[in-house]
């Protein structure tokens, strides 16, 4: 919390020099005590050794510790050296007012988000693996060990969920179940998919049973109703219970909307706690599902008309890598397809545009490829955030796969990187798109060897973005595709690599790298811009690109998680998804000295 706070500036910690002829305060030194002057001078610290803070919060209470700082205005806190007490709730409850500027509603439910946070992470301490253990899970299994994203604080809110929700259905409760599915007439759900999949039945075919897809048409029967008048989908219980049932209600009184039983498959719901991965049948697609819970900084809706346009997408984005052989056949990336939906709207929430987005992101599915058939003999996938997890000997999973690679580390950091970069590079300057390469999107693939080869990406329609000034390579794109996609100025376009890669995953595997494997932080960033550069050599003809979409400039903006919930949008309702707020900026470490 103090390292994130004091990057986005929430908080402006203080050195805590010492005064002429006194030492350092230690870390210990009790809340708001004098230093003891009659201690020896303090050594010169090392260039590494972390600095003394200190940070006001009351004319009596100042709270004390040490920290080093990092790339892109990072901080890493000792959680030892923290005092008076290292306790999270306590800060807020002290400091809410004074250092935080939080209003009493905000506080309040801040207060709630962050308990359920520590609670979830008391449950993963509970039955943390050791990283060699962790090494040798598959891609659905490990998910349930990560720990959330570093950069929120609150990143395991889930404000809607109970205790008994949250033992069933979270993440680390690892717990595969069957899901219910709903059949809901045509004049209320509509289907899309890609050209493979162009009618509802050879979806169903795919991913249900003969023996289900029987059940189901005769529950529908069984209603006095013609199966062919209906699509369906599979719905979380938990909506079922806490949204469609209420909310729907008129609709399930009326038939338009009718239970049907569980499918045979197993399903175990994945960091998004709406996306559930197929244990039964591996091969079978994911299912992303609307779920009214308050986690991070959004509902874990559906918006409908996003939902309506995956495929589209979908279609749309692999037909660039289709076409373009240096995506195809040199990078090989895979891109994860949501290659068919059905959504469904509420008659009278969905026609309201200033209700709070939550009630018109209720009911609907894509269903997602998975990586495993993508996967080549040997190769074996893992989300790229797995690479920040440490266990609790504090040894880093990142090490132990470098260790079982038998490479040099900065060897193993280049295969990383040249897996990651170039296809998302090649996507930003060719065309002008970016996806949101944030560790739970990018999925690195490793060979039998445990080395990087290449890169997969998941998430499409929510995390596309387009430059907002036209370019040629945009002229296919169809309307359908071009009215959803959000769009930015070049210049911000490259904050979805900046921030969701460097800053939210790079930012904290360096200082990871340093510790365990020996890379400082100025050879890390060195490695990154080494990639970037090489790129460019490879495609001098981009160079009007490279200045457009600057990678290299050298500050970036600071986006912020934390103030948006604390400062920007607390707690409140609103009509549209909130965005990450903008405070200041920060150096960038790629930028040339």
């Amino acid at each position: 919390m103090l390292a994130e706070f004091a990057y986005e500036e929430v908080i402006v910690p203080e050195p805590d020099a010492p005064q002429p002829g006194s030492s350092l305060p230690d870390a210990n030194t009790p809340a708001g005590a004098a230093p003891d002057t009659t201690a020896p001078p303090a050594p010169t610290p090392a260039p590494n050794a972390p600095t003394a803070y200190r940070l006001p919060v009351t004319d009596l209470l100042t709270y004390r510790f040490r920290a080093h700082r990092g790339e892109y205005g990072h901080w890493r806190v000792d959680p030892d050296s923290i005092t008076p007490a290292a306790d999270p709730l306590e800060f807020v409850a002290l400091a809410h007012e004074t250092v935080l500027g939080l209003t009493g509603d905000t506080t309040g439910h801040l207060i709630r988000e962050l308990t359920a946070t520590l609670a979830a992470d008391t449950r993963l301490d509970a039955t943390a693996a050791s990283v060699a253990e962790l090494a040798d899970l598959g891609y659905a299994e490990l998910e349930g060990h990560q720990t959330g994203h570093p950069w929120l604080v609150v990143n395991k809110g889930r404000i809607g969920f109970s205790a008994a929700d949250s033992a069933r259905w979270a993440p680390e409760a690892r717990r595969p179940e069957r899901l219910p599915w709903l059949a809901v007439h045509r004049d209320l759900a509509q289907y899309r998919g890609v050209p493979a999949l162009a009618t509802p039945d050879r979806l169903y075919a795919d991913e249900l049973s003969a023996r289900t897809r029987a059940a189901f048409a005769r529950t529908v029967a069984d209603h006095g109703r013609n199966p062919a008048d209906y699509l369906w989908l599979p719905v979380h219980p938990w909506q079922w219970q806490e949204s469609i049932a209420t909310l729907f209600a008129p609709q399930i009184a009326d038939e338009t909307i009718i239970l049907l039983p569980e499918d045979e498959d197993l399903r175990l719901p994945q960091q998004s706690i709406r996306t559930f991965l197929n244990t039964t049948r591996p091969r079978a697609r994911t299912v992303k599902l609307p779920l009214s819970v308050l986690n991070t900084l959004v509902w874990r809706g559906l918006p409908t008309e996003r939902t309506l346009a995956a495929p589209a997408v979908t279609a749309w984005v692999h037909s660039l890598r289709d076409a373009d052989p240096y995506l195809r056949d040199e990078t090989r990336v895979v891109l994860l397809g949501e290659t068919a939906s059905v959504t469904v709207e509420h008659p009278l929430y969905d026609r309201l545009p200033h209700v709070p987005y939550q009630y018109r992101e209720l009911l609907g599915c894509i269903w997602r490829e998975p990586v495993g058939p993508y996967l080549d003999p040997g190769e074996r996938a893992r989300t790229l955030a797995a690479l920040l997890l440490t266990d609790a000997q504090g040894r880093s999973f990142t090490a132990e796969l470098v260790r079982r690679s038998g490479l040099a580390p900065t060897t193993w950091l280049r295969r990383l990187f040249a897996a990651l970069l170039p296809p998302l590079l090649h996507f930003l300057y060719r065309y002008g798109t970016v996806f949101s390469p944030h560790g739970e999107n990018a999925i690195v693939v490793f060979d039998d060897q445990d080395v990087p080869v290449r890169l997969a990406v998941k998430d499409f329609v929510d995390d596309v973005n387009l430059s907002a000034e036209p370019l040629p390579e945009h002229a296919t794109m169809p309307d359908d595709v071009r009215a959803v996609l959000l769009t930015e100025p070049p210049a911000f376009l490259t904050q979805f690599i900046h921030s969701g890669l460097f800053v939210g995953v790079f930012r904290y595997l360096a200082p990871l790298c340093e510790e365990q494997l020996g890379v400082g932080g100025s050879e890390f960033w060195a490695l990154v811009r080494a990639e970037i550069l090489a790129y460019h050599a490879r495609f001098p003809e981009l160079k009007e690109r490279f200045e457009t979409f600057d990678l290299l400039t050298p500050r970036i903006e600071r986006l912020c998680l934390n103030r948006n919930r604390l400062h920007l949008d607390g707690y409140r309702d609103r009509p549209d998804r909130p965005h990450a707020a903008v405070h200041g900026t920060v150096p960038n470490p790629l930028h040339p000295m």
